[in-house]
């Protein structure tokens, strides 16, 4: 059973273990948008963009955008104990999380780049997936090009 913290609009926030999500009944419609029944209440739900190094997502449920924030056990762990999860991290690398495509490229090889700059768009499982920059940087090199399908694990943005 894993266990989830989840903030919506860094006002509200509860956890939700695995076996919660059984008590969902969701339907897909189309490509990101779901028809979701709980408690015998209708939603309309859809994935708009998703961070998957700040660990956001914007979701839109019955025509009202949301940002949510998703933590799982180790994420809650080390913010019990007081720490930033990305504190003193030196990412010297991006990486993609899954396979897609590359819709757009923001930086360029030689930009100097602060912390969560747009850097570059990745289409994957139908949604459009937004990387931002994880520190204060250059570019120095890009190993992607618009249009190219990308691998888990591989090599999108390298900085110096």
């Amino acid at each position: 059973m894993s266990e989830y913290a989840v903030k919506v609009k860094d006002a509200f926030s509860f956890r939700i273990q695995s076996e919660d999500l059984n008590d969902f009944d969701a339907v897909q419609l189309e490509s990101g948008q779901y028809h979701v029944l709980h408690d015998n209440q209708p939603f309309v739900t859809e994935i708009i963009s998703s961070n998957f190094t700040e660990k956001k997502y914007t979701v839109r449920v019955n025509n009202t955008a949301y940002v949510v924030t998703i933590q799982d056990k180790l994420d809650m762990l080390i913010a019990d104990m007081g720490f930033e999860t990305d504190a003193g991290k030196q990412v010297n690398a991006l990486h993609a999380p899954m396979p897609g495509l590359i819709l757009e490229i923001s930086a360029k090889v030689g930009q100097q780049v602060a912390a969560n700059e747009p850097l570059l768009i990745l289409s994957a499982m139908k949604m459009e997936n937004s990387f931002v920059s994880p520190r204060d940087g250059v570019i120095k090199s890009i190993a992607v090009a618009v249009g190219d399908a990308v691998d888990k694990g591989q090599l999108l943005i390298e900085f110096e």
